[in-house]
């Protein structure tokens, strides 16, 4: 049984129902209408091209590809040849249609050059065939001549075919290249989510690194109370730095993100000195354009402490009709300070490069040189739209 039901698979693999109502409805109006006259002479001959014919058509259901073109043209020429000999000799007239269906199939199945002739000597056959004065048939000799005409529905069927077959390849390689922009979007939502928190912890791990050198010269110098001040401050900073990496994860998640509260809040932490400022008219920016500006100020914010403890900083973001601006400047390190210049990893620039290449920002990045904050530094954003 398993056996039998690979076999009718095999047949009807890649054939839509109605081609296979098609050969089977043919088979079985030849094997009604035809009635062969005896089991001799030419009720034999009519009954093994019946089967012979029977068989040919079957090889219609044969799935594309299955037989290489040169058996194949060899089917349909034994198919052609014994659908015309049976024109001949049955009376009904209804062998004609596996003359039709052979045409129809060669059209289908070979390329125009040889089914189109292929066509012509079967209706010059089927014809001929009919007109020979031999045998009892009553069919006309125009129904052999019209016997090639089907092989122009075989033509369309196969240009219809390989267009459905051009349109499912193509659907395919689209979906292969969704598949692939939707990998790259995935891994670069993944650099910027690692971004991110490099930015929140380096952000964190630099003010707890300032203020435990800080607590260590103050032990060195004898000072205890002082030094347990800046541990404690150091304390302060590891649990705001667990709070920010939480409203880091949080602000992945939600919708929007209340830019100006974000940046007073981030400027607050850092510093007593520091100022905000908001210029032109305020309008809410796309989630992903306040990230960016969150992250960027994280980042200046920090170098702002490694390089510069102790400086005054200033923010200001302006809102222009095409595009936002965002500085964050901080003036020289004061007297006695201790910049931490070997705590960086070297990565914020570039880190703040990569976010605003994502979305058609720039940043500039170098020291004053003149003014009142000569010997400081401004981080200058400027993000289209």
């Amino acid at each position: 049984m398993n056996r039998t039901q690979g076999v009718i698979r095999w047949f009807t693999a890649d054939n839509n129902p109605i081609q296979v109502f098609g050969t089977v409805a043919a088979i079985a109006v030849g094997a009604i209408v035809v009635r062969p006259i005896g089991f001799s002479g030419t009720g034999l001959a009519v009954l093994c091209l019946l089967v012979l014919v029977s068989l040919m058509t079957c090889t219609r259901l044969i799935p594309e590809g299955r037989l290489a073109p040169g058996p194949q043209f060899a089917v349909l020429c034994v198919w052609s040849a014994g659908a015309a000999a049976l024109m001949g000799l049955d009376r009904s007239g209804a062998s004609a249609l596996f003359a039709y269906f052979a045409t129809g199939h060669a059209g289908y199945r070979l390329d125009s050059r040889r089914s189109l002739p292929f066509a012509a000597c079967t209706s010059a056959l089927c014809a001929g065939v009919l007109l020979l004065p031999w045998g009892s048939h009553g069919t006309s000799w125009l129904v052999g001549a019209f016997t090639g005409v089907s092989v122009l529905v075989g033509l369309s069927n196969r240009a219809h075919t390989a267009a459905l077959r051009s349109a499912r390849a193509a659907a395919e390689q689209a979906e292969l290249a969704s598949r692939a922009e939707a990998r790259a979007e995935a891994l670069a939502e993944r650099a910027r989510i690692a971004r991110d928190v490099h930015d929140v912890l380096a952000h964190s791990l630099a003010g707890v690194n300032m203020q435990l050198e800080v607590t260590d010269a103050l032990l060195e110098s004898g000072d205890i109370e002082r030094a347990r001040q800046a541990a404690q401050r150091a304390q302060s900073l590891v649990r705001s730095g667990l709070t920010e990496v939480q409203r880091t994860v949080g602000d992945l998640r939600e919708d929007a993100l209340p830019l100006v509260e974000t940046l007073r809040s981030m400027l607050g932490s850092v510093s007593d000195a520091g100022t905000l400022a908001v210029d032109g008219p305020p309008r809410e920016l796309p989630v992903r354009l306040t990230q960016v500006i969150v992250r960027c100020a994280q980042e200046a914010l920090t170098n702002a402490h490694k390089y510069a403890p102790g400086a005054p900083v200033r923010m200001r973001l302006e809102h222009l009709p095409d595009e936002t601006v965002f500085e964050v400047v901080n003036s020289a390190p004061p007297e006695g300070s201790r910049p931490l210049a070997g705590a960086g990893s070297g990565m914020g620039l570039v880190g703040m490069r990569e976010r605003l290449d994502l979305v058609g920002g720039t940043v500039t990045a170098g020291p004053i040189v003149d003014g009142d904050d000569a010997g400081g530094w401004r981080v200058r954003v400027v993000i289209p739209g």
